[in-house]
């Protein structure tokens, strides 16, 4: 039992897919880490209990 070999339309997708794929890792890599200096930063803290005292 042999495989065909892959068509050559489906490498170029393959690539494209892992291009995009790569692209949206690191934007949520971005966003998280943004996220994570947003709220382990003071003035976060200050401003979440100011709130709460109001």
């Amino acid at each position: 039992m042999s495989f065909q070999p892959e068509h050559e339309l489906h490498q170029r997708r393959k690539g494209r897919n892992l291009g995009v794929g790569l692209v949206l890792a690191a934007l949520i890599a971005i966003i998280f880490g943004l996220t994570y200096v947003k709220v382990t930063s003071q003035g976060f803290r200050d401003s979440a209990t100011s709130v709460e005292t109001q």
